[in-house]
Order: structure tokens, then C-alpha cells, then sequence
């Protein structure tokens, strides 16, 4: 049987008021309008929902239980209503973001922090993830937005890259590893380290190999292979094993244990930024927490 959702929250403002007059009054509608639609639901459901009592107005057993029904649907309505005025304020929202896992560390987290400080009705979704992984999440509808290196981009056409940062990959070592006292590594130098080598199919990977090939590497003795961001961090700064992070994402983590080498290369840009999908448009919690990386990076 359907039943009108408007005549059961009628019903429960009556049921709260106690008289057909308090609640027209608090409905803003006339009273004789309500006592139609309460007939009228009588005769829906074939079975009294009121007995009199002078001009008290007193439910039976039918008609106690759907009025709690019909304050459900009250609630969910403010609820709604609620959701609705926030959201045209640009105060609430679902941000479902994608990011390779050394991003998702405390680039993303400290931000995000901050953000759902300042935007507490916001539901935020964090996916981490390598290149196809993300890719294929964004293409499916599954978030919304990566935060990555641009060539997470490339060569896709349909997707579009914002800049947020200038970041580049550096080669780590413990703080009092053997190479710093070289006042300028050499090609030969990097051939003779052990090595840990990020996950196949990394961006991460991918561009230390290319950027490496440039410098003269030809190959690198890999002694330990992980998708571990956590891992690297933890090997290198207590062996003499060396890696490549993006430096301005793994700084947060250096402390005294670790540092960069002071070699640079131009493959070993890497700007990070916003990637979405050109057929989708921004929405205001988006545009947000964009804001709020830029003035936390630039």
C-alpha cells in the first residue's frame, strides 16, 4: 500500500502538538487543509488513526506507530534540508581523491588535516595506489581526483593536469652514509652502491631508471625491491643502501637519519598537481581543497 510521506509527517506533528490546530499553526498550513488530509489517509489505510477527546487530538495504536514513521521522514527532511543549505555554501561535500603512497603521506595528510578541520561535513575518500592502478580508478568513476606527478597525465588526452607544486626525485642515503664525503659523486660512484628499487610499473621507478640511464648508470646493483614507501625509509636510513624519493614529499620524513645527495638532473623533475578527467566539472569542494593545497605549497 503507498501512502502519501507528506501525510505521515503531517500526522506526527500532530501527534506532537497534541490538536489539529497547534500543528496547522506550526505547518503554516489552514487547519481545515489537515484534517482533509488526515481523512483522506483514514480512508488510504481503511482504519481510524484518531479518536476524539474535546479538542485533543489522540492517536490509536495505528496511529502512534505511523506517526513515528512520519517523524522519520520529518528528520530526514531537515536533514536534507540541512545538507542542502551547506552544500550551496561550498561547506559540505564528498572529495574522493587517488594518490601513488608517497604523496598520501604527509603531503596530502597534513592538508587534509587542516581541510576537515575547517570543513567538518565533508566526507573525504583517500585511494593510494601505483600509476594504472589510479589511472584505472579515475576512469571508472571510482574518485574523483588524483594529486600526483603530471605523468600520471601522460599521454592520456582526456585527462588534464593542474600544477600545484614544483617537485623533483633525489637520490637518499642515511645522514653519515660513505658518498657525502664526496664533494662530487660521480656516475662510477652511484654503479658501485647497492640499491632499492621501487615497484615495476611505478612512476617512481619508471623515471629513477630513465633519469639514472641519462646519467650513465647503464645498471644498478638492486639488492631489495618494495612498493613500501615505509620500507625505503627504514633500510636506508640504517644500512648503507641507497634509493631515490620525491624530495619535497619525503622531506616531513628526513629528521636526522636521512638526506639527499646533492645531485640533481633535469629527469628528475617532477611537478605535482591535480589530475582529473576534462568531461567532468569542478565542484566547490573540489575547488576547496585545491585552495587549500596551493596555500599550504606555494
Amino acid at each position: 500500500m503507498k501512502i502519501d510521506s507528506r501525510h505521515l509527517a503531517q500526522l506526527s506533528t500532530i501527534v506532537e502538538t497534541g490538536s489539529f490546530q497547534g500543528a496547522a499553526d506550526r505547518l503554516g498550513i489552514s487547519q481545515p487543509a489537515l484534517s482533509r488530509n488526515m481523512s483522506l489517509l483514514e480512508s488510504r489505510l481503511k482504519a481510524p488513526i484518531f479518536r476524539r477527546s474535546g479538542r485533543k487530538a489522540i492517536p490509536t495504536e495505528l496511529g502512534l506507530r505511523l506517526a513515528r514513521a512520519g517523524l522519520s521522514i520529518r528528520v530526514a527532511e531537515d536533514s536534507a534540508s540541512s545538507v542542502a543549505d551547506l552544500a550551496s555554501s561550498g561547506f559540505i561535500g564528498e572529495l574522493r581523491l587517488g594518490a601513488p603512497p608517497i604523496v598520501a603521506g604527509r603531503f596530502l595528510t597534513d592538508v587534509l588535516s587542516v581541510f576537515m578541520r575547517d570543513n567538518p561535513d565533508c566526507w573525504v575518500e583517500l585511494r593510494v595506489g601505483i600509476v594504472h592502478e589510479l589511472r584505472t580508478m579515475l576512469e571508472r568513476g571510482q574518485i574523483d581526483l588524483i594529486i600526483g606527478p603530471q605523468s600520471l597525465a601522460e599521454p592520456a588526452s582526456e585527462l588534464e593536469f593542474r600544477k600545484i607544486v614544483e617537485d623533483s626525485v633525489g637520490i637518499i642515503c642515511r645522514s653519515n652514509h660513505p658518498l657525502l664525503a664526496s664533494k662530487a659523486v660521480s656516475a662510477h660512484e652511484l654503479s658501485q652502491q647497492k640499491w632499492i628499487a621501487h615497484s615495476r610499473g611505478s612512476t617512481l621507478r619508471q623515471q629513477t631508471e630513465s633519469a639514472l640511464l641519462a646519467m650513465g648508470l647503464a645498471e644498478i646493483k638492486i639488492s631489495f625491491e618494495t612498493d613500501s614507501i615505509g620500507s625505503v625509509l627504514e633500510i636506508v636510513g640504517s644500512t648503507d643502501l641507497i634509493s631515490t624519493m620525491p624530495r619535497l614529499s619525503t622531506q616531513p620524513y628526513l629528521l636526522d637519519k636521512l638526506t639527499f645527495l646533492n645531485i640533481d638532473h633535469v629527469l628528475f623533475r617532477r611537478p605535482i598537481g591535480l589530475i582529473k578527467r576534462k568531461d567532468t566539472p569542478e565542484r566547490i569542494i573540489q575547488t576547496k581543497f585545491l585552495e587549500a593545497l596551493i596555500n599550504e605549497y606555494q
